[in-house]
């Protein structure tokens, strides 16, 4: 697993080369935000640790199997006391399987620093988080960032597979406007490198994927 410190606050974690999860500094150790594949529990403890705090909550931006391979694998190793937040309608979805989330999260929610911003679409209950301290938006797989920011909404051959797994294109697409509207400093998705400024990159990914 790659670790890419972004700054004072963010930690990216890339399992085989296009999977991320993030690990959000607060003042009581790491948010870790998604999870990606299953058997990565260990190593994002072990990043946790190298980087000097403890994994305190993890918080889902949806439910895709990519985003949440390994939280039964980090509940069983971090205990209850770690949380397991997922978006509501996510995680009725989810109801009956393994993955059972402590908090239900819902519109304007804080994750500690992280605001939760709803972004429907690529799945049914979708969320993003915002940084509230920096204004670095974790938008999951709304945006894609291989090659060119995309939306996935639409078939992108660097990264097809997102378009693939979308729900609803035209919802996602109204979430990609909403999630540029919040006028973020940096931009981190699920699959893909961070997007600092991201605006211009954003507008142009919207123009694309409106046609």
């Amino acid at each position: 697993m790659k670790t890419t410190p972004l700054n004072d606050h963010l930690i990216q974690l890339t399992r085989y080369g296009f999977v991320n999860a993030y690990l959000v500094r607060e003042d009581d150790g790491f948010t870790l935000v998604d999870t990606t594949m299953p058997r990565t529990g260990d190593a994002m403890i072990a990043a946790a640790t190298a980087a000097g705090s403890p994994i305190r909550r993890i918080a889902l931006t949806h439910g895709h199997g990519d985003h949440v391979g390994s939280v039964d694998e980090l509940k069983r190793r971090l205990g209850d006391d770690v949380p397991v937040l997922m978006p509501d309608l996510d995680a009725r979805i989810h109801a009956g399987e393994k993955v059972v989330p402590d908090v239900r999260l819902t519109a304007g929610d804080r994750v500690g620093s992280l605001e939760v911003i709803p972004s429907p679409g690529h799945s049914p209950g979708h969320v993003a988080f915002l940084d509230t301290r920096d204004r670095t938006l974790i938008a999951g797989d709304v945006f894609t960032s291989y090659g060119k920011v995309a939306v996935s909404n639409h078939f992108y051959l660097r990264f097809p597979l997102a378009a693939m797994a979308t729900y609803d294109k035209a919802e996602d697409l109204r979430s990609a406007r909403a999630l540029r509207a919040l006028d973020p400093r940096l931009l981190v998705v699920g699959h893909g490198p961070a997007t600092p400024t991201p605006a211009a990159a954003m507008d142009a990914a919207l123009a694309r994927a409106a046609r």
